[in-house]
């Protein structure tokens, strides 16, 4: 099923190639839909592979696969399968997997371990061996493809293409990311979210890889929320081929290293931002920042608590200014908090401040500021120096009719 485009699209960006990567798409046929619908990734030996992967407890075996085989550090091939996420499917979702990893390793000539597989979509489906050969099949000799084609094959009920790009210099060398990443609904990452991955040229130490990539996603993906349902999927992964020729980096004490971690993190939230402007339905993209917690972590829960809540919401999405959501939705978080130290605002306008309604409080430029897109609400605890920022879109009745709808 086609879905409108949501109003906070971003055109797909210029993508540079990354040396040492070669995507493929081709049809598999796992639902009635006349597009590509499996993306095969060839990587050159010696790439280094990070992930970070979702804690739901009814994962799926790509993801118990995938985080058991991430810690020996090289990746030679990733194949991801949309429209049957091969979630709760017991042994004969794990043959599945199996045969895609051996049908890739018998072509390449590599371990295994070194294959990596995602699934998304419906749960509950096994993954069609039958189907999922012989796309296999085909991809391994298809043309290679642009990063749009793949970002598009990943889909499922995203209404646009996601990438991401960025730079740096490291060892006088200049290192690119380039970055596809899937999500629209069941978002509410749990260590990772969504299925995306980071490709590098650059030269980096897998546990120096992992280690950029797990704080990029704390500050990131782990930011973000669409609905408050953490996938059975959710997989982020980064690649890096060390065909940009810099010395390998191998902690924050290399030349560039820095450098390379911003990059890191500048992509995912790139990334990030654009799965919460895909959101199921969503008319309004929702910065949350929170300050004055007792620590960054509880800030971001108490970001979290307002970002999830249904009332808050769909105030935003009515446009209306009632900050008493936020107000309850501050108190129910768990976290510490003192109602007579609490101030809320909209839009850099405070509507209540230490507890109380501001007196002169002109509710004018908030609701001028609602009726945008970019919509943001402030909260200050008042009891510490924690901060964080917290993503989210609106709750419209669009969310309902694709999820109401999503197995049709």
């Amino acid at each position: 099923m086609a879905y409108p485009v949501s109003p906070l699209a971003s055109p797909f960006p210029a993508l540079p190639p990354i040396a040492g990567v070669t995507a493929r798409v081709v049809r598999a046929g796992y639902k009635d839909w006349g597009r590509c619908d499996l993306t095969y990734v060839e990587l050159d030996e010696g790439t280094s592979v990070a992930g970070v992967f979702t804690r739901n407890l009814c994962c799926s075996s790509e993801v118990e696969l995938g985080r058991a085989n991430v810690r020996q550090g090289k990746a030679r091939a990733l194949v991801v399968n949309a429209g049957n996420s091969n979630a709760f499917t017991g042994y004969r979702g794990r043959e599945a997997v199996e045969q895609i990893m051996g049908q890739v390793s018998a072509h390449l000539g590599c371990p295994l371990e070194q294959v990596f597989v995602s699934s998304t979509g419906v749960i509950g489906v096994p993954l069609p061996k039958d189907k999922a050969r012989e796309g296999v099949d085909k991809a391994l000799t298809a043309q290679p493809c642009t990063w749009e084609d793949a970002a598009n094959t990943i889909a499922t009920t995203d209404t646009f293409a996601k990438g991401a790009t960025a730079s740096a210099i490291v060892d006088g060398k200049t290192v690119t990311i380039s970055a596809i990443i899937k999500g629209s609904g069941m978002i509410a990452p749990d260590m990772a979210t969504m299925l995306g991955y980071l490709f590098t040229d650059a030269a980096v130490e897998p546990a120096f890889l992992q280690e950029c990539l797990s704080a990029a996603n704390l500050r990131t993906f782990s930011c973000i929320t669409v609905d408050s349902d953490t996938s059975t999927s959710d997989t982020v992964m980064a690649f890096a081929t060390g065909k940009a020729g810099n010395a390998p980096l191998a902690s924050f004490e290399s030349a560039g290293a820095d450098a390379f971690a911003a990059a890191v993190h500048d992509v995912c939230r790139q990334l990030a931002h654009l799965v919460v402007r895909d959101g199921e339905g969503a008319q309004k993209f929702i910065a949350v920042t929170v300050s004055g917690a007792v620590s960054d972590e509880s800030a971001r829960k108490v970001g979290l608590a307002i970002a999830n809540s249904p009332l808050v919401k769909t105030a935003i999405a009515g446009e209306d200014a009632n900050w008493g959501r936020v107000v309850m939705a501050v108190g129910k978080a768990g976290e510490p908090a003192d109602r007579d130290k609490l101030s809320i605002g909209f839009g850099g306008t405070w509507a209540a401040r230490e507890g109380l309604p501001l007196a002169d409080y002109d509710e004018a430029p908030v609701a001028a500021h609602l009726k945008g897109q970019d919509i943001s609400i402030e909260v200050d605890l008042g009891l510490g120096d924690g901060q964080a920022t917290v993503w989210t879109c609106d709750l419209t009745h669009g969310y309902i009719s694709i999820n109401a709808d999503y197995r049709s």
